[in-house]
């Protein structure tokens, strides 16, 4: 008893103890709240937010409006659509299902006159395997009564399209490594275990397919590689590749083919073992390794880098698909298939562009062994965006980025919700945009931080995950560009592989490949009756009008304007002029016509040669720059069908040009191509950085405005001797104040002190 009443004691003198504690801290704060610093951040007067909804004409189909469609086709008893995710060959399903972009003359007329909204609808894919062919559907008006009609003829001029062009579907994947378990692995598991450690369902090997799937249209027949199963697995390859011919829609008659064992070529397993029995091929013999692939950090991480944050908030809004950034504002989507893309892109409430959009991402691999031998990947037909996963906060993008979901419905049976697949944010690149010191007469210094707005996703293919960047800047430009990383594709090192790449780890050859990516440019300059003009330099021999007998080489302006679509496509392997622009005929103040110009970045390799048979699914990267006048139907450069059926594409960017349509005072559009040669070395392992590995276009005006816009930035700063510390011009002179932050030193300068001058 004794010892529970004092235990009550002990409590509650505890608690008396604490209360006044909590009391002495509350007085003490009180006490000095008027020593403390007051910030005094407000939100930037210059920041005004006007949403619309126009921008949903673009906008991605939503979870409703894809389960609609797909309810509707699911209930077209005479399509029999398959409900199963992993349907078949054999049965009948719906690949796709992605928005049907308006037309450009019913889009400008909702957007510019007041006329009638588009009508919402949706473009979906079907595979006939019961009847073994491919169609193409329109289902709309989503929001009302729904129809559906057949477009293949209206865009490929066929009825219907080859069933072998169709895309490698998950179901079509479940029976492929099926048939790779029964088919290969149980008849040779003994000289797998031997020669690569393979233990069913504990030491497995991945496989990793070689595309276009043969060498002919028709065929269906892929080369498997095998890796060893690691994070990482495409710089672990074990010497082993397998060709299956799967072209039936019956898996119980596809077949192996051809293997490869240490370089060496058989016709059958059966021939495979024997040699391996009687001991008449170089065998592989395991050996177990640490995964250079991984990437965990090597050290323990010991700290943060540098995160950035918006002072006086964000100064862009994102609603719904729209983007409204200082002077900038944008549409946006992310198609399943090509990616990223933005529309009706505006500066100072001026269009810039209609569209701006990935089109295709394009490898051509060089190797002695036959996964990577032919290999050309075409990753639209894979789905670019398909593969745009969650961003990860503070890497991917910075932490207080703005994060957007997106749905989609590709080689599924439900929509598919992807958190955080988009970031946006605004950036001080490091660089000033524009500066300058003066010296030698009225001191001062002028300058801009280039404080840009990123509009990014990451799309992870297989090996590659590819950073695409949308850049708006103050200056009036925009960039699209794209950086690579990821893992290198590798092979076996077998004798001859030293030609077609560098070894970078014990018997593994990192192969030469290409990297091409083209973008959609539909710049409309002030409407869209444009010309396409271009603009160098030669040099010129005049005599010195001062001194008549001596002359001199002078660079002199070239100008010429562009007539039609032949002569606007602008080869890789030809000489091309440096200035590129899309004109109005308006002009500026100084008389000047108004433009944009197209200014590439590219490190590209050299292209396939058009005799190849597989160049014409990618004849779009012939060309630097193409111009074309627009028409609805010319929508991409490239289509789903192209990787499986490089041999006869049903679409042929080649075509757009043919017709040579003239291209003077019409609405145009620009298609770009950029990349840079990859040739692999020590330093991809573990694997590749974004660093120079990269490409893309900037759209700059030229003549566009009367003068450089970004003078009028809220983040301008202009000082001159005795006003360096006056916040008035000079934000940055009370950043220290405005933060409240200890950690930053006052700002102060002194350049004005060792300026040259004239006076004695």
């Amino acid at each position: 008893m004794v010892a529970q009443v004092t235990n009550s004691l002990v409590k509650c003198l505890l608690i008396l103890i604490g209360l006044v504690s909590v009391i002495l801290n509350i007085v003490l704060i009180c006490l000095n709240s008027n020593r403390l610093p007051k910030c005094q951040l407000q939100p930037q007067e210059s920041i005004v937010v006007n949403h619309t909804d126009n921008s949903l004409i673009f906008a991605d189909l939503t979870p409703l409006e894809y389960k609609s469609v797909r309810d509707y086709m699911w209930g077209q008893a005479d399509l029999k659509i398959s409900h199963s995710a992993t349907a078949r060959p054999s049965e009948n399903f719906i690949f796709l299902i992605d928005l049907l972009l308006p037309k450009k003359a019913e889009a400008l007329s909702y957007l510019d006159a007041k006329g009638p909204k588009p009508p919402r609808e949706a473009t979906v894919v079907v595979f006939f395997g019961e009847h073994g062919y491919l169609k193409e559907y329109v289902v709309g008006p989503l929001s009302g009564n729904m129809q559906h009609h057949d477009v293949t003829r209206e865009k490929y001029k066929v009825d219907s399209l080859p069933f072998t062009a169709r895309p490698v579907t998950v179901g079509e994947y479940v029976q492929l490594f099926t048939f790779l378990y029964s088919e290969v692995f149980r008849k040779i598991e003994t000289e797998l275990r031997e020669s690569f450690g393979y233990i069913p369902n504990k030491r497995n090997l991945n496989g990793f397919e070689g595309m276009p799937r043969g060498v002919k249209a028709g065929d269906r027949k892929t080369w498997i590689s095998f890796f060893r199963d690691y994070s990482g697995m495409y710089i672990h390859p074990v010497g082993f590749e397998v060709l299956i011919n799967h072209e039936n829609k019956n898996s119980s008659i596809w077949s192996v083919e051809k293997l490869l064992y240490n370089g060496k070529y058989f016709s059958s397993i059966n021939e495979f073992k024997r040699s391996y029995a009687a001991g008449t091929l170089k065998k592989i013999v395991f050996k177990d390794i640490s995964n250079y692939a991984s990437l965990k950090p090597r050290s323990r991480p010991t700290g943060l880098g540098p995160q950035q944050y918006y002072v006086q908030g964000k100064r862009f809004s994102v609603k719904k698909n729209q983007v409204i950034y200082l002077d900038w504002n944008f549409a946006f989507g992310l198609s399943s298939l090509t990616g990223m893309r933005v529309f009706d892109i505006r500066f100072k409430g001026e269009r810039i562009a209609y569209e701006l959009s990935v089109q295709e991402a394009m490898s051509v691999y060089g190797s002695v062994t036959p996964g990577m031998f032919l290999t050309k990947f075409l990753d639209s037909s894979i789905g670019i965006g398909r593969f745009a996963h969650e961003l990860v906060r503070g890497i991917d993008c910075p932490y207080l980025a703005t994060y957007i979901d997106v749905y989609r419905y590709i080689d599924t049976n439900v929509t598919q919700r992807f958190r955080n697949a988009i970031c946006v944010f605004e950036h001080d690149t490091g660089r000033p945009l524009r500066r300058h010191f003066s010296d030698f007469f009225q001191n001062s210094y002028g300058g801009l931080a280039n404080s840009a707005l990123y509009f990014r996703t990451i799309t992870a293919i297989g090996n590659y995950d590819y950073i695409w960047d949308f850049i708006f800047y103050q200056s009036g430009s925009v960039e699209a560009r794209v950086h690579a990383t990821g893992y290198i594709s590798s092979s076996f090192n077998v004798d001859g592989s030293l030609k077609y790449g560098h070894q970078v780890a014990e018997n593994v050859i990192g192969n030469i490949h290409t990297h091409f990516v083209n973008f959609k440019v539909d710049l409309d300059i002030l409407g869209v009756k444009n010309v396409f003009q271009t603009k160098d330099m030669v040099y010129e021999e005049a005599p010195l009008p001062w001194m008549t007998q001596r002359k001199a080489k002078i660079p002199r302006l070239v100008e010429k304007q562009v007539k039609t679509e032949r002569e606007g496509a602008l080869r890789h392997d030809h000489k091309i002029p440096r200035y590129l622009h899309v004109a109005s005929n308006q002009t500026n103040r100084w008389g000047h016509q108004r433009s944009y110009k197209l200014q590439v970045v590219s490190f590209a390799g050299e292209h396939l040669p058009e005799s190849e048979p597989e160049e014409r699914s990618m004849s779009w990267a012939r060309y630097k720059v193409a111009i074309t006048k627009h028409k609805d139907e010319e929508q991409t450069s490239s289509s789903l069908y192209s990787q499986n059926y490089m041999w006869d594409p049903v679409v042929d960017f080649s075509k757009y040009i043919e017709d040579n349509e003239v291209i003077e005072n019409e609405d145009l559009v620009a298609w770009v191509t950029a990349g840079f040669l990859h040739i692999p070395h020590a330093e991809d392992i573990p694997n590749t950085v974004t660093v120079g590995n990269g490409g893309g276009v900037l759209l700059r005006p030229h003549n566009y405005f009367d003068e450089d816009p970004s003078i009028h930035s809220p983040d301008g700063v202009y000082f001159k001797p005795g006003s360096e510390t006056d916040c008035e011009f000079n934000k940055i002179a009370c950043l220290d104040k405005d933060l409240c932050s200890p950690s930053l030193d006052p700002f102060t300068y002194h350049g004005f002190e060792g300026v040259i001058r004239f006076e004695e």
